[in-house]
């Protein structure tokens, strides 16, 4: 089993910045691949980026938001720049056992509990 915990959610203005980080235990996920997700309220969660033996990102967190992994501390970040109100979302950690990226919700097998993003005007 693989629990993760998000953390670094916050209140931020537009154009800021965030470092949402995701903290593995209980297996070393050197190689699974990691996921981010969104959801707002009232809309359906939704991809952002994932990592394995590569990267991928939405088309609308592309060339904002980095994600990486440090493997010596278990743990996956996202930078998030130039942040937009419509950035606002729970945003949640995802591994699944396989070093393909994977950018549907339904192909991960473990979830974190998420971090609040709130990004005002």
């Amino acid at each position: 089993q693989v629990q993760l915990v998000e953390s670094g959610g916050g209140l931020v203005q537009a154009g800021g910045s965030l470092r949402l980080s995701c903290a593995a235990s209980g297996r070393t996920i050197s190689y699974y691949a990691m996921g981010w997700f969104r959801q707002a309220p009232g809309k359906e969660r939704e991809f952002v980026a994932a990592i394995g033996w590569s990267t991928f990102y939405a088309d609308s967190v592309k060339g904002r938001f980095t994600i990486s992994r440090d493997n010596a501390k278990n743990t996956v970040y996202l930078q998030m720049n130039s942040l937009k109100p419509e950035d606002t979302a729970l945003y949640y950690c995802a591994a699944e056992k396989s070093f393909r990226p994977k950018t549907t919700s339904y192909e991960y097998d473990y979830w974190g509990q998420g971090t609040q993003v709130t990004v005002s005007q």
